[in-house]
């Protein structure tokens, strides 16, 4: 998809953080950009923010870990604007503490937010997708999802599974020859408030992302058809010491840092909800 001009793109968390820069990014690109969020303060700067420049954007309040949410907003936007051509799922909650000392109704909050509302807002777009044979499906992951962090037992599980759902999503649209993409993308630690605080031990080779870039990079990969983006490249590092003795790996998460990185973790404050 070298272009999005007048294409429909559907941003979940879109009303701050990566979110509302890809919105924005993809505005720019002369794409109709539906950004959900459940802040509907945000969502109305970002839309008078697009409208100052000459952007469209539309926000909506919709919560992506409400099934029947998703599928009641996502009629609407279908009907008054058409089938969407690209969803990104963006939307995301991280807990940031040990497992015995994080509630059980945060852990259920993180998987309905992070993993099941894919499943949901796919069953909502891929069908008109398949049906014209033609769109895009962008998951938000995170290293977490493929290597396991210290204090985000709960947010790292949730990253697994969206991997594995990406993927799953890649070999059943092969399996139907259809033209319909997606792309996993597994960042580092973006610097939002979502993850606060967070440390890292050698910047060079594991930098804190910064958001301007991060956004840039996914959108980037959403116009290139890449079916992953993995950010910074030393991640993929990752893929090569799983071949290795466990002990290895967790000695190199050691040594790089990666089990220490949430030691002082603060967070956003409640009142800056999700990402």
């Amino acid at each position: 998809m070298k272009t999005v001009k007048d294409k429909l793109v559907l941003i979940t968390g879109a009303a701050g953080g990566i979110g509302r820069l890809m919105a924005l990014d993809f505005a720019g690109r002369g794409a109709k950009v539906a950004a959900w969020d459940l802040n509907r303060e945000a969502l109305d700067r970002l839309e008078a923010e697009a409208r100052q420049n000459g952007l469209a954007i539309w926000g909506m309040v919709c919560d992506a870990a409400d099934r029947e949410a998703v599928y009641r907003q996502a009629g609407a936007l279908i009907a008054e604007l058409g089938p969407v051509d690209i969803l990104v799922n963006n939307a995301g909650v991280v807990s940031g503490s040990p497992l015995l000392e994080t509630a059980d109704e945060t852990i259920l909050k993180t998987f309905a937010v992070n993993t099941l509302a894919l499943f949901w807002t796919c069953k909502a777009v891929l069908p008109a997708m398949l049906e014209r044979n033609a769109g895009h499906i962008v998951n938000i992951a995170s290293a977490a999802g493929i290597i396991g962090v210290t204090g985000l037992a709960d947010y790292s599980a949730s990253k697994f599974a969206v991997f594995g759902f990406d993927e799953a999503m890649r070999m059943e649209l092969r399996r139907r020859k259809s033209a319909v993409r997606t792309t996993v993308v597994c960042p580092f630690f973006i610097d939002t408030g979502m993850f606060r605080g967070v440390r890292t031990r050698f910047p060079l080779l594991l930098p804190i992302l910064k958001p301007e870039y991060a956004a840039r990079r996914i959108v980037g990969a959403a116009l290139k058809g890449r079916r992953r983006l993995i950010m910074p490249v030393f991640v993929y590092l990752v893929f090569w010491l799983r071949l290795l003795p466990t002990a290895i790996l967790d000695a190199m998460a050691d040594f790089f840092g990666i089990s220490h990185s949430m030691d002082h973790f603060t967070g956003r404050t409640p009142a800056e909800g999700r990402a």
